[in-house]
């Protein structure tokens, strides 16, 4: 458990699984030879099926504060875990982590949150939304969604979204727009050291 960093781990007798043993309750066992089904121990019993969603593991993982969740069939038989890391990493996939862009951050109210009109915006300036999420905040009418877009450069997509009154709360990975300003700029410094 050290060396894969879990504070949890499966207990399985052939393919049916027996419950989660929690890293808490090995400490307290002083002789490393007795068998774990010899012991007195209390077993968790979370799991999710073959077919559960991504979302389903999450809530699992959260509400029970697990650092694995089993993996079973409908007969209730063994399959494997799925690790925090292992999430993490499904995560950065569907997020488009990994994919180059800019985050675009809007605070909306919750009865403006039209998911189709926020990408005709970005998809007007020649764009597209790779990820998105909304996050709602407790006793706020507000809503927060951040669009994962597939450019860096993002001024004419914010005046767009400022345009349509959407208020644009952060952004992330962007980079000015290349008006060739600055090209100018060092050519007339060029000239004037000559």
């Amino acid at each position: 458990m050290t060396e894969f960093k879990l504070s949890h781990l499966p207990i399985v007798n052939e393919t049916q699984f027996l419950g989660l043993l929690a890293e808490d309750e090995l400490i307290e066992v002083r002789d490393g030879t007795v068998a774990i089904g010899s012991l007195s121990l209390s077993l968790l019993n979370p799991f999710v099926y073959e077919d559960a969603h991504v979302y389903d593991i999450i809530r699992v993982l959260n509400q029970l504060n697990l650092s694995v969740v089993p993996v079973l069939d409908y007969k209730k038989n063994y399959l494997g875990l799925i690790s925090i890391n292992n999430l993490l990493a499904y995560a950065s996939d569907i997020f488009a982590v990994k994919e180059p862009g800019g985050i675009i951050v809007l605070e909306i109210g919750n009865r403006n949150n039209s998911l189709a009109h926020m990408a005709q915006i970005v998809e007007a300036d020649n764009a597209q939304v790779l990820s998105s999420y909304v996050q709602s905040f407790p006793d706020s009418t507000k809503l927060e969604v951040t669009l994962k877009i597939n450019k860096t450069e993002l001024s004419g997509i914010i005046a767009s979204f400022e345009r349509y009154n959407y208020q644009v709360k952060a952004v992330f990975n962007s980079t000015k727009a290349d008006d060739g300003t600055e090209d100018r700029f060092n050519s007339f410094m060029n000239y004037l050291n000559v």
